[in-house]
């Protein structure tokens, strides 16, 4: 059920930047990096592990479509795909979202480790 004081349950139509059936796409309102896109459920639920298997296949395609409108637009050299799940992961929004971080040469001078930096001192590790 869509939560009245929820940012992401009535989403205005001018920031719909692309949408299916189930998601929609749109810009991160305080972006990691140029394109930052956050891909969201129209249903409200808080949890990654609440959605439905439809859901899923939605974010999937949205995903898809998300890389092909980033690259054109913003041409980044990789993408950071994530989810946080419950407060102890970071999130703060209790409307669930994937965050999708294109990447670029620079960006960061050590981005070794990607995703494990949600944990710094974790970030860095022998690669086999």
């Amino acid at each position: 059920m869509a939560s009245e004081d929820c940012p992401f349950c009535n989403p205005r139509k001018e920031d719909l930047l692309l949408e299916n059936e189930l998601c929609y796409a749109r810009y991160d309102a305080s972006p990691v990096n140029p394109g930052h896109l956050l891909v969201i459920p129209f249903r409200h639920v808080a949890s990654y592990f609440d959605t439905t298997a439809s859901e899923k296949q939605a974010f999937a395609r949205l995903i898809d479509d998300c890389r092909r409108f980033l690259d054109a637009r913003f041409n980044p050299d990789g993408y950071n795909i994530g989810v946080n799940v419950g407060e102890v992961a970071g999130q703060s929004i209790m409307h669930m979202h994937i965050h999708m971080i294109p990447r670029y040469r620079g960006d960061t001078a050590s981005p070794g480790g990607g995703v494990r930096g949600v944990i710094p001192e974790k970030r860095e590790y022998p690669c086999p």
